[in-house]
């Protein structure tokens, strides 16, 4: 794939555009828009690039990508865009893969210690001026399942074997060996191995296998005293399941930084539940992260214009970059 010579690129942005574009700006023709505008944005452009990746409108505007090539993703995962129109289109499609893996590895770490050690209580406490003394959890040697091996699923394992704990996998295929996760079960029959663990993290991508992967027969198959926690799509979990098995102690607590819904609704129990912390939508958001992500772009801008090979072309059949696929490791050494 090789760009033309004047190329023309629509940037799905809303209101904030992203930041450090002048080169980019340089050299193409640059379209911002927000999702009301990118049909017109769309019709003769070459590329697309989706900063605002939580916004659903690109299928809607699709019929209107008369010579589409590539369409870059700024997060990793791609499920607003992986509809049936792309899937069947010869468009190349890239994500932001590599970027907020350490962030989210440091989110989960946090999230279970803030269970073990009871953090929330003791601000409940100190607010109340109340002096009580506790008994607390440690999290070496907790047995923990990381579901999803993808790149910021090993990041966890890495992280969570560095503070002591015993690490597993649960992925498409079942191994032993894996350098990151030893033992790696086959997704497909989690329930029949879940009483096994303490804490259950969820990272998969939403595919058509993994929505509602975490359902009523999930929660029922816990630990009462398991910890889940969810950083990858808020539609891997049944809500109301989750609700449910809370609500009757089949549980002992979750971590949700995404929601089936978002932002999550005022009604939601899960806002005022005990031993449920929230967050909205922000695991992987360090400080700098949006230069970041037009850091990635760029990488691959550049090689577009090149006619080289784009960093971290993602599988459309599987939707997601497959793991012997090369990463988008260059663009942050610059190579």
């Amino acid at each position: 794939m090789t760009a033309p010579e004047n190329p023309v690129l629509a940037v799905l942005c809303g209101a904030d555009h992203p930041p450090d574009m002048a080169a980019i700006e340089d050299a193409a023709v640059v379209r911002y828009t927000d999702e009301r505008g990118l049909a017109g944005a769309l019709a003769g452009a070459d590329a697309l690039f989706v900063y605002d990746f939580l916004s659903g409108a690109v299928p809607g505007a699709w019929p209107a990508a008369d010579r589409l090539q590539w369409l870059h993703i700024a997060s990793a995962g791609v499920d607003p865009v992986l509809f049936p129109g792309l899937r069947e289109s010869d468009v190349v499609l890239t994500n932001s893969r590599g970027v907020f893996d350490d962030a989210i590895a440091e989110y989960v770490l946090g999230v279970v210690l803030s269970f073990a050690k009871d953090f929330a209580r003791s601000l409940d406490l100190q607010r109340a001026g109340t002096w009580q003394h506790r008994e607390t959890e440690r999290i070496a040697g907790r047995e923990v399942l990381v579901v999803g091996t993808g790149p910021i699923g090993r990041a966890i394992a890495r992280m969570l074997r560095a503070a002591g704990m015993r690490v597993s996998g649960a992925g498409r295929r079942a191994r032993v060996g894996d350098p990151d996760f030893g033992v790696v079960r086959e997704s497909a029959g989690l329930t029949g191995y879940l009483p096994e663990f303490d804490y259950v993290v969820a990272v998969a991508p939403l595919t058509d296998q993994t929505k509602g992967m975490f359902d009523a027969a999930a929660f029922a198959a816990m630990k009462p005293s398991a910890r889940f926690v969810n950083v990858g799509r808020g539609e891997l979990v049944v809500t109301s399941d989750l609700i449910a098995a809370l609500q009757a102690g089949e549980i002992a607590g979750a971590a949700l930084d995404v929601f089936e819904t978002e932002p999550l609704p005022a009604e939601s129990p899960l806002w005022t539940m005990p031993d449920v912390l929230l967050s909205p939508h922000m695991s992987g958001d360090f400080l700098g992260w949006r230069r970041t992500l037009v850091e990635v772009f760029a990488g691959n801008f550049r090689r577009w214009l090149a006619g080289e090979p784009l960093w971290n072309v993602v599988d459309k059949r599987l939707g997601y970059v497959p793991s012997e696929s090369q990463g988008g490791a260059g663009w942050a050494t610059g190579n």
